[in-house]
């Protein structure tokens, strides 16, 4: 999807990852663009590059670290992915420079190469700082928007709400968006949001349980088919990002003595599941791309 974009505002795309592809297909509004790309089997073959998307799962970036220290010094490299830590945990591994930044169109890969994208009212967001504001500028012209804050901290928070409630019931329950619909579904995602908004709260910022309520009704407010990152994962019987969102969330609440049990209770519900170590010793899914 990203890859789609950047192609849109002009940019030459490298692709980074075990597949070998020559060309990108992303499906919008109905519409698929296809679009060449080139491909890099190994860090050795990229050519000279300013800019970088990572697009993994959290539990994956430690599988592209040789990509990432590839990356020259001067470099930009966008954390294209879930959590609160981009920084904390691409920076020790690049000497590039780290723009954590959230994605909010859903993006399904229908096969290979291939994705349709979602609109869902929000675009990218970025910090407002020299080089966030430098990422931004990439997508101009691209068809996607990007929204720079000055304060990136609770903008993450305020991003895994959304991921706390969809991701973790849709693939429990084998259900796209349509499953909040259910009150009872809908009062456990509540749940969970709330749950995070305590503990985001204690971290400092100033979020409220409208914050929940907002993510909740933005979500029921979406396409019911819309599939979550995590529902696409199970039903492909990849592994699961579950660790990386709702791990955070148990882990700093309880430093804080904040009471998650509704977390607690998602992260073994999901760890139990037969999909959850699924591909563990797997390399990741194309999911570096570069422009140059």
């Amino acid at each position: 999807m990203l890859a789609g974009h950047l192609h849109a505002a002009g940019w030459d795309i490298v692709i980074c990852g075990r597949a070998p592809l020559e060309h990108l297909v992303m499906t919008i509004d109905g519409e698929p663009v296809e679009f060449k790309v080139a491909w890099a089997a190994e860090p050795a073959d990229l050519p000279p590059l300013r800019y970088a998307v990572l697009a993994t799962k959290i539990h994956h970036t430690p599988d592209v670290a040789d990509w990432l220290r590839a990356l020259p010094p001067g470099s930009v490299v966008l954390a294209a992915q879930n959590g609160i830590d981009h920084r904390a945990r691409v920076a020790p591994m690049t000497a590039a420079a780290v723009v954590p930044t959230l994605v909010y169109p859903n993006a399904e890969r229908t096969g290979p190469g291939r994705v349709r994208v979602r609109r869902t009212g929000r675009g990218l967001v970025v910090p407002d700082d020299e080089t966030g504001r430098a990422a931004a500028a990439l997508f101009a012209g691209s068809g996607v928007e990007v929204e720079t804050v000055a304060d990136f901290r609770p903008a993450a928070w305020e991003k895994l709400l959304f991921n706390v409630i969809a991701n973790p019931l849709t693939a429990l329950t084998g259900r796209p968006l349509e499953v909040f619909a259910e009150p009872a579904m809908a009062a456990l995602g509540l749940g969970l949001a709330l749950e995070a908004v305590e503990v985001a709260r204690a971290e400092g910022t100033d979020l409220t349980p409208e914050h929940a309520r907002v993510a909740l009704a933005w979500l029921q407010g979406l396409p019911g088919t819309t599939p979550s990152s995590m529902l696409q994962d199970r039903a492909a019987g990849r592994r699961l990002e579950h660790v990386g969102l709702l791990g955070p969330v148990v882990a700093i609440g309880e430093r804080h003595a904040v009471p998650t049990p509704l977390s607690r209770a998602m992260l073994a519900l999901l760890d139990a599941l037969p999909v959850a170590g699924a591909g563990a010793g797997a390399s990741p899914a194309s999911g570096t791309t570069v422009t140059s």
